[in-house]
């Protein structure tokens, strides 16, 4: 069995996410600048078996996609062909940001370390890739 990616895309920095082996933890891997993302995900594929990537679909309150939406789609484009064995799946990732404060907060993290914009990013893609997780058991 392959991990499963996860992949909170954004302008400036994407935060990544995988799963164990057997696919039951999710787990932060890291934040990337946005610009290297292929190349990072180039390398890491041909290290790791990655069966399924999850990317987060960006939505605002009424369903509608969001603005970050134009950005996403060509960079799916990019994943698809680069990556055309690994199946791409998108997960609704609203409030995955201000979840992943609240969860710097429970953790007891100090207010200048919640302040770092890519540990956000990394959280915010365990969760879409937890999320993920839930909703096919």
């Amino acid at each position: 069995m392959g991990r499963i990616l996860a992949i909170d895309y954004g302008k400036k920095r994407t935060g990544i996410a995988v799963t164990d082996e057997l696919q039951i933890i999710a787990s932060g891997l890291t934040t990337v600048p946005t610009e290297t993302i292929v190349q990072f995900l180039t390398e890491y594929i041909a290290k790791e078996q990655v069966e399924l990537i999850i990317i987060g679909e960006p939505k605002q309150l009424d369903n509608r996609p969001s603005e970050s939406e134009e950005l996403i789609r060509p960079f799916i484009a990019t994943l698809k062909k680069t990556f055309p064995e690994i199946p791409v799946k998108r997960i609704d990732e609203r409030f995955t940001s201000k979840l992943a404060v609240q969860t710097m907060i429970d953790s007891g993290l100090k207010k200048k370390q919640r302040r770092k914009k890519g540990l956000v990013d990394e959280i915010s893609a365990t969760i879409i890739l937890q999320s993920y997780l839930y909703s096919n058991q």
